[in-house]
């Protein structure tokens, strides 16, 4: 067991490591720089020499070489640069707009598990089979929506028509109802199909038929060998979908004019502040490779099966 932890975290700091190399490449290859499209405004009145010694500053324009070990190095020791735009260190930023996008992600993610769960077992336990097969036509449907449509949509009917959430000066909670169900409704759905899968497949197996002739109950069955042995395979499914969660948290920050990382992540783009794109991508592959991280060592502790094999080849 102490042989696959070990193994596992190597193989998520390589990932981190090629994370980083990539994007570090990627945003290199881009033309212009943050500090020329800043500094070299009229208005701001610097001669050629003075913005090359602000370009040495940032550390832009020397070798690519010296670049990356230089950033990387900063980054192991939690120093993400400064923002050419902004004028503050990039954590700064990070620290006042991650927080809302984490809040967001959390509740975007347990609503997707909570509707994903009720249509799953919609599809596979009600007795009408008009419902089954509207229900079962639900995740085809979610997973076709673009995020940006489905959040003009809710505003327009939620808001404008029905007048049930508002926009304009909502309150802290009020202001995530819409954004946590644009982001619910097409993360559900693969976790939907997954799980309808999963249920219809094990009411098939000898154990369900066996813990019936012994006499429990359906819910005994469904709750303790069914739904038990369904969700596994979908926790991996789960971490997988985290990055595509981080994507439509940007995109639902942006259609909802929500502070975060969507916000941050626009003006950089548009900015090409390139110390801040940098560390939004580290940060989201350092999420993304610990969710997937846990779900993998979570699975020995609730299967077994899975315990022993990996005990054994200690």
């Amino acid at each position: 067991m102490a042989r696959y932890v070990i193994l596992r975290i190597g193989q998520a700091l390589l990932v981190l490591l090629a994370a980083f190399t990539l994007s570090f490449i990627l945003l290199q290859a881009m033309p212009g720089d943050a500090v020329l499209i800043k500094f070299l405004n009229p208005e701001y009145g610097l001669s050629p020499e003075q913005i090359a010694e602000l370009r040495a500053s940032y550390a832009v324009g020397g070798p690519l070489l010296t670049q990356y070990v230089t950033t990387l190095t900063n980054f192991l020791q939690g120093d993400f640069g400064y923002s050419v735009q902004a004028g503050v260190p990039v954590s700064a930023q990070l620290a006042a707009n991650v927080p809302d996008t984490l809040r967001l992600a959390l509740f975007g993610f347990l609503a997707a598990i909570g509707l994903a769960s009720l249509i799953a077992f919609l599809s596979s336990f009600t007795p009408f089979s008009w419902l089954r097969n509207l229900v079962q036509s639900l995740p085809s449907l979610f997973i076709s929506i673009p995020v940006f449509w489905l959040g003009i949509m809710l505003i327009q009917i939620f808001s404008f028509r029905l007048k049930l959430v508002s926009v304009i000066n909502p309150g802290p909670w009020e202001s995530l109802v819409l954004p946590v169900l644009t982001l619910a409704v097409p993360i559900s759905a693969p976790l939907a199909q997954i799980l309808i899968r999963n249920l219809d497949e094990i009411q098939t197996r000898p154990f369900v038929s066996v813990a019936r002739a012994k006499g429990a109950s359906r819910g005994r069955v469904l709750w303790r060998h069914v739904a038990r042995n369904a969700i596994l395979p979908v926790l991996t499914i789960a971490g997988v979908l985290f990055g595509e969660l981080i994507a439509g948290a940007v995109v639902t920050e942006t259609v909802f004019g929500l502070n975060g990382i969507g916000g941050l992540t626009e003006k950089a783009v548009g900015n090409q502040d390139l110390a801040v794109l940098q560390a939004i991508v580290v940060i989201s592959a350092t999420a993304f490779v610990l969710i997937n991280l846990l779900v993998d060592l979570a699975y020995p502790f609730l299967d077994p099966r899975l315990r022993s094999r990996k005990g054994a080849t200690v």
